[in-house]
């Protein structure tokens, strides 16, 4: 008994003290900033984390926060499956056909390499304020998914693929019994990784286009009105949002893969 309550002891310590030292070097900044401007004027510059976590505690219970979290949620999740959807089927027409591979692969890499504020720009010229946040993550989504499971592609084992020809495999077969089980890692690694950038990305647009609800439009909200503790308290929100995102995903993710195992 005493090795394990040593041991819980141990691993309690490890969780809290990571949050405890840096909240600790917050309180301590703010307090700096405070004396420096002589008053409470560090609101405006570095709130101290109880300013912030009394703005969150006014946040929580309003209906208003629940339906703006909802609506940026439904934004970047529709954006996401796009996103996702249309880099596997390039992926695959591309590995399918050279032609298409060569065409299509310059202006697949042109949308990874543009900075996303461009295109959140580019996009609400073309389409209305509360359609630009699920592009905008779809079209950074998209890259990611396809040069990832493009690889996976490429990674199949040429042996299996010829005895899969010797033995006149169905191109279904083929794909199911080949090509998947070498995609699988490649494509957990790509969703895993998409998320956070669709995550990211479609709050920024929002906070460029203010949808109407919205996380970003309330972000922008509050640097526009100085509201400073509410701004830190609603880029907390952003944290631990992308925070249980990606771990519920990893999760589902993992009980596929275990499951795709034991087949």
């Amino acid at each position: 008994m005493e090795p394990t309550k040593a041991n819980a002891k141990k691993s309690i310590l490890a969780y809290l003290l990571p949050p405890a030292l840096w909240l600790g070097a917050w309180q301590l900044g703010a307090f700096w900033v405070e004396r420096a401007v002589e008053g409470r004027g560090n609101e405006l510059l570095l709130p101290y984390p109880a300013s912030v976590l009394a703005a969150l505690m006014e946040l929580l219970p309003s209906g208003a926060f629940w339906a703006t979290v909802g609506a940026t949620l439904l934004r970047v999740a529709v954006g996401l499956a796009a996103g996702i959807f249309l880099g596997t089927l390039l992926a695959g027409v591309t590995c399918s056909w050279v032609w298409l591979h060569r065409l299509l692969s310059p202006a697949i890499r042109i949308v990874r390499a543009t900075p996303v504020a461009s295109f959140i720009l580019l996009v609400l010229l073309w389409t209305g304020r509360n359609t630009v946040p699920a592009v905008i993550s779809a079209l950074m989504v998209l890259p990611v998914v396809w040069e990832n499971l493009v690889r996976g592609i490429q990674a199949a084992d040429p042996q299996l693929l010829e005895l899969a020809q010797a033995y006149r495999f169905s191109r279904w077969k083929t794909l199911r019994l080949i090509y998947l089980p070498s995609l699988r890692p490649y494509f957990l690694s790509a969703v895993i990784t998409s998320t956070g950038l669709a995550w990211k990305s479609g709050v920024a647009a929002e906070a460029i286009c203010w949808p109407r609800p919205g996380i970003g439009t309330q972000i922008y909200n509050t640097k526009l009105y100085l509201e400073i503790p509410s701004l830190f308290a609603w880029t907390a929100v952003v944290v631990a949002l992308s925070l249980v995102l990606e771990r519920l995903l990893r999760l589902a993710l993992g009980r596929w893969k275990g499951g795709g195992g034991d087949d």
